[in-house]
């Protein structure tokens, strides 16, 4: 890909949301998930993305990505409409794009190291083999990996490193936007609550744009700046963490209003307190 295919098209303003889906439909046979489904992301928030089993979180995710085409509906990323069919936008999209999946989907039979090098072979064919190994370098290390991670199969790690593996293989290329679908599912909550200041350390010193399908609610409490909550086929809420408290609506009350989300609220304004 030349440098002119690899431009992004211009924001029309500072406003302008690096997505937008508008009237999404998606259905499997006679299932529809989603139904007028409507979204914007801001640019440099991370959003969490929330909602009960069977309301699409990853469908949504995948549909963004190019992933799944959609029945009906409008995607725009990154200023690209992602339905264009031309191969070129497609991969411009990819190019800017890093994706954590929920079990990493690093593959097996390489080291860390070399799955971290899988994209940059991908889209700088001319690198040399030394400076392709020095960039997985500083990818693993921004993820919080040892040096010597690098060296190792997914199979030697830890499920929390084998996360911050992937995590180094989806900031490889440097993206402006990041999708992370359940990052600390199965973690334990001092490795989870690790790896969500990662994710804010590091949106706020590259500059990224988080869209994060998550289920832990000290998650959306401690890092998430909105909130999109997935009911009834489409987005019914979407706001700060306060707003969303107050939304009247039957899975937003009992999720929001649970002991766990009382336990989260404590965990956000105890931290807060210590960072004050």
């Amino acid at each position: 890909m030349t440098e002119a295919e690899n431009t992004l098209p211009t924001p029309a303003s500072p406003d302008t949301p690096i997505i937008r889906v508008r009237g999404l439909v998606n259905r499997f046979g006679e299932q529809v998930v989603h139904d007028g489904l409507e979204l914007d992301v801001r640019r440099g928030e991370i959003i969490g993305v929330v909602g009960g089993s069977g309301t699409g979180k990853s469908v949504l995710m995948r549909s963004i990505l190019g992933l799944r085409e959609p029945d009906e509906g409008e995607i725009e990323v990154l200023g690209i409409d992602a339905r264009d069919p031309a191969p070129e936008h497609h991969r411009l999209i990819e190019r800017n794009t890093g994706v954590l999946f929920q079990d990493g989907a690093l593959f097996s039979s390489l080291t860390v190291g070399e799955n971290v090098q899988v994209p940059l072979k991908e889209y700088h064919r001319d690198l040399p083999d030394s400076l392709r190994y020095e960039l997985a370098l500083l990818k693993v290390k921004l993820a919080g990996l040892p040096a010597d991670a690098l060296n190792k199969l997914p199979s030697q790690l830890s499920g929390g490193m084998r996360k911050r593996a992937g995590l180094a293989r989806a900031l490889a290329l440097d993206p402006p936007l990041l999708f992370l679908d359940e990052p600390t599912a199965g973690l334990d909550p001092i490795g989870a609550a690790a790896f969500d200041r990662l994710i804010r350390t590091l949106q706020e010193a590259l500059g990224l744009t988080v869209f994060l399908i998550t289920h832990d609610l000290d998650t959306l409490y401690a890092i998430c700046d909105r909130i999109a909550v997935l009911a009834d086929r489409k987005v019914v809420a979407c706001g700060t963490v306060e707003e969303i408290e107050r939304v009247d609506h039957p899975w937003v009350q009992e999720y929001f209003h649970g002991p766990r989300a009382r336990a989260a609220q404590v965990a956000r304004d105890r931290n807060a307190a210590v960072d004050g």
